[in-house]
């Protein structure tokens, strides 16, 4: 039960920072950090969460988890293993495969859309020599977003091409080549199968929020390393009325609370801060693996 009481703790510890650094705004000054936080938050939460069900179902065999769970498989059942231990094994081994399971749904579904997507592309969007490289849709409202990939495009609707200064569509093609770039659509893969796995979870659903804030804020940040900060912060002021489609990256993610933070200009967050987030998300992870693995 040692092992079950340290995952619980830490069960209990993640569960109860999932509020308050959804809350954060200290992230926004470095969103790489921020989003490297949520995933070992959100990995250790998981791992608790099978760990924790997992010792307490081999409990009775007295040993580490790794070694428990090799004897039961090979074994008759330790001295007092009941159903109740057996049913919180089976639990726990359920909900591996449900979250492996969310996670290649997920994956496979998004894979599909953006086929679909690509091959309406093909026959439809146009290229225009003041968008080098995008593809322009027919749209009058302004929109603009990618579909990620090793075949990675963005789109335009000819609303945005046509409400744009050169500089600003130059900030927009900048921030959506850093979503592809960045290979931003596996950094909220995860994150969208705990939404399929618990779609009703208020908890879920804050995570997932603010890692998308987080995610559009990134790219934000490649595109003012290229282009002007103002310009790119002008352009996302024309955004916000359409969302992009399913499985694409777009620009209007809390498109206010971007802008603010473009035109404002806050000092990047100090490296002994980033550090020490960072290090306290790898303790976190550590110890559910300390349990499972070693």
């Amino acid at each position: 039960m040692n092992a079950a009481l340290h995952l619980v703790i830490t069960l209990v510890i993640c569960t109860c920072a999932i509020g308050p650094l959804a809350r954060a705004q200290w992230v926004w000054r470095a969103p790489r950090v921020g989003i490297a936080l949520w995933q070992m938050l959100t990995l250790t939460w998981l791992l608790c969460g099978v760990g924790t069900l997992v010792a307490i179902g081999l409990a009775p065999y007295g040993k580490d988890i790794p070694q428990a769970f090799g004897q039961w498989l090979g074994t008759e059942p330790a001295e007092g293993f009941t159903t109740l231990h057996l049913a919180m094994l089976v639990a726990g081994i359920g909900l591996t495969v449900a979250v492996l399971a969310a996670l290649a749904v997920s994956w496979i579904s998004v894979s599909r859309l953006r086929r679909r997507h690509r091959d309406l592309l093909g026959l439809v969007a146009r290229q225009d020599a003041a968008a080098p490289g995008a593809l322009i849709l027919d749209h009058p409202l302004a929109v603009a977003y990618c579909l990620p990939g090793i075949r990675g495009k963005v789109v335009l609707s000819s609303g945005a091409l046509k409400s744009l200064t050169p500089d600003q569509l130059a900030a927009v093609l900048a921030h959506e080549q850093t979503h592809m770039r960045e290979r931003h659509d596996l950094v909220l893969l995860p994150f969208a199968a705990l939404r399929r796995l618990a779609p009703r979870s208020r908890m879920v659903s804050r995570a997932v929020e603010a890692v998308a804030l987080l995610v559009e804020m990134r790219a934000d940040e490649g595109a003012c390393e290229r282009q002007q900060p103002t310009s790119l912060a002008s352009a996302l002021s024309r955004f916000g009325a359409v969302s992009p489609p399913p499985g694409a990256l777009g620009v209007n993610e809390a498109v206010l609370a971007r802008i603010e933070r473009i035109t404002h200009h806050r000092r990047p967050l100090p490296i002994t801060t980033r550090w020490l987030a960072l290090v306290t998300g790898l303790v976190l992870v550590s110890t559910p693996l300390s349990f499972l693995v070693i």
